[in-house]
């Protein structure tokens, strides 16, 4: 049994503990509000991006040299798998539930025979996925140190899936993220990138039905811009959803480890008290007895 030096020792340990778990999930509220309205604000832009595109798509996919980007390689033998995750823990089940999910859908397409690559954002995606997709991980993008992620990091990533596409080093290109319900719901998405997936109805039902458009310079060559220009959009909002799905994600672990370590702090104490109780009967039984056998 442990002694009663033991217990108030684990008990101040785990007030220390708590302390810690407090102040964290403090930080991740106050950084969740901030986080949450970039993540809302790139929502209408990249959903428009997606109707320019459906409109656009409609018109030019038809025609002989159409973008690669948005009618593909006609294979589909290599896929690249962009996974997003954080660059820290502590945060329950968000990083790994995001891994759970590429891992997943690359074990599918390794078993149809397909050639799978991926290509890490955030330290704990290679984390999750190294031990038994190693191999596969191509190239790791970290921003450790970065206090606030903006659109010339994700235009870095984008340029870098180009310049892969451009080489020919993938067919199909998959990106994978967390996107922001609330503070208890993240939901892991996997999105298109490569070729676009955009449709006629989608373009149709933002635009207006019936609406003429005319674009100068041609539809070919605003098409091929904002295709470019829609990866490095789409993983611009994959990164701040996963910013605010993060601090989500972290504010409530870090208040689960609080409530948990406040009923440990309970229960330590209870027994605490019941030992030293003990002990305080078991010495008044002592010098009873003492005296009376004098």
């Amino acid at each position: 049994m442990a002694s009663l030096k033991d217990m108030r020792n684990r008990i101040a340990s785990v007030k220390a503990t708590r302390k810690i778990t407090k102040a964290m999930q403090m930080v991740a509220a106050a950084k969740l509000r901030r986080a949450q309205e970039a993540a809302t604000a790139a929502r209408p832009y990249a959903e428009r991006m997606a109707s320019v595109l459906g409109s656009l798509a409609s018109k030019v996919a038809d025609k002989n040299g159409a973008s690669p980007l948005l009618v593909g390689t006609g294979k589909d033998q290599v896929h690249l798998l962009i996974v997003m995750t954080a660059e820290r823990g502590l945060c329950g089940g968000f990083n790994s539930n995001i891994a759970k999910l590429a891992r997943a859908d690359a074990n599918r397409l390794i078993a149809a025979g397909k050639t799978v690559k991926i290509l890490t954002v955030g330290r704990k995606g290679a984390d999750n996925l190294k031990r038994d997709l190693g191999r596969n991980i191509v190239e790791r993008k970290d921003f450790q140190g970065v206090r606030q992620l903006t659109f010339a990091h994700a235009e870095g990533i984008a340029n870098r899936v180009l310049e892969m596409f451009e080489a020919g080093e993938f067919d199909i290109a998959t990106l994978y993220f967390s996107e922001f319900k609330s503070v208890i719901a993240q939901k892991p998405t996997a999105l298109q990138l490569i070729p676009a997936t955009v449709t006629e109805a989608a373009g149709e039902a933002k635009g207006g039905a019936g609406a003429v458009h005319e674009y100068e310079p041609s539809e070919e060559e605003v098409l091929g811009f904002l295709l470019s220009r829609n990866i490095s959009t789409q993983i611009f909002r994959g990164l701040l959803e996963n910013s605010a799905s993060f601090y989500g994600a972290q504010m409530s672990a870090m208040d689960n480890a609080t409530r948990n370590a406040g009923d440990m702090i309970n229960k330590l104490t209870i027994k605490y008290n019941r030992q030293r109780q003990a002990n305080i009967t078991k010495e008044l039984i002592e010098i009873i007895s003492g005296a009376e056998a004098l």
